[in-house]
């Protein structure tokens, strides 16, 4: 018999409200910091990211073509095994741009994990509203985040608490958008690779 996630959390020392989305193996026990290093490569403008904490080792990695109509991200762990998959859609009437993130490899509506949608291009304040799989009216969102390509920061929030937020961002010497690096400071009982896949699909849609 599994255990409730209230049992979960107890056993293995996270706080009562963990916050776990892809797995429970990847919520953090104590606040945590990791960087997250961006990259392009090859022809096709291959986007490539590299999420390690803060003595360097690798957690998870994240990469697929920028040049494509329908924009495709894969998460994989350190040794490159498949651990969910992250698909734009556009809906050209709202402009507002969509993202259905699923489990492993699969496509499978009952595979999907969460959902993603951009604030209108107009809101002066850009966000991705982030709803869960029962939350069918999407009337609110059950994450939230808020953050600006010009300011180089983002904050995700659960309503009104903040569980991650991008604290510094280091461009390469020789600025450029080619590569890039950032720090994320991530809040006790926390799944990062959620917060990761935030992240990557926050960048994509060109605000961080």
């Amino acid at each position: 018999m599994e255990a409730s996630a209230p049992d979960f959390a107890l056993a293995h020392g996270f706080p009562m409200n963990m916050i776990s989305v892809v797995d429970d193996k990847f919520c953090v026990v104590n606040p945590t910091e990791m960087i997250v290093k961006k990259k392009y490569n090859g022809l096709l403008l291959k986007q490539r990211y590299k999420v390690k904490d803060v003595n360097g080792k690798l957690l998870l990695q994240v990469d697929g073509p920028s040049l494509s109509i329908h924009k495709k991200r894969v998460m994989r762990d350190a040794q490159g095994s498949p651990i969910l998959i992250m698909q734009e859609k556009v809906k050209m009437v709202s402009l507002r741009h969509r993202w259905r993130v699923h489990r492993g490899k699969s496509s499978d509506d009952k595979d999907v994990i969460f959902g993603v949608r951009r604030s209108h291009p107009m809101d002066m304040k850009p966000r991705l509203d982030v709803f869960m799989p029962g939350n069918t009216d999407e009337d609110v969102s059950n994450f939230q985040v808020v953050g600006s390509h010009t300011q180089k920061s983002c904050t995700i929030y659960k309503g009104d608490t903040i569980i991650a937020q991008v604290s510094d961002v280091f461009p390469s010497r020789n600025f450029s958008k080619w590569k890039e690096s950032y720090k994320v400071k991530i809040n006790e009982g926390v799944d990062y690779a959620f917060v990761v896949a935030l992240l990557v699909i926050l960048t994509v849609n060109d605000y961080i």
